[in-house]
């Protein structure tokens, strides 16, 4: 899957406003978190996700192995935040931060 730059600019829009729902700290990716992380993207498509780790270096490399392991594209990644899409066609509309807010963000 790949997107336009258009379409990262209209998801990086819409998760400036999104809080984080999946958080990983020094104890680094284990299968809850995986687990979550997959829950989180197949209802919400787009999610940030926040890492309480002090080191660039490790967060970089943790964020790659998050990519690889949720099959989930990398938006935009800023410090500590780093914002990801994975796209779900069954997607609850309720749920879905894409769906709620495409009007929004000039999106359709």
């Amino acid at each position: 899957m790949s997107l336009s730059q258009a379409q990262k600019k209209a998801f990086r829009s819409i998760g400036h406003h999104l809080n984080p729902v999946v958080m990983i700290s020094e104890n680094g990716i284990s299968e809850g978190v995986l687990a979550e992380l997959d829950r989180a993207l197949n209802d919400h498509e787009l999610i940030k996700v926040k890492f309480a780790l002090p080191e660039r270096e490790e967060r970089e490399a943790m964020l790659e192995e998050l990519v690889a392991a949720s099959r989930a594209e990398l938006i935009h990644n800023i410090g500590k935040m780093a914002l990801l899409y994975r796209a779900n066609p069954k997607a609850n509309p309720k749920l879905s931060n894409v769906q709620r807010y495409a009007d929004h963000h000039g999106r359709r």
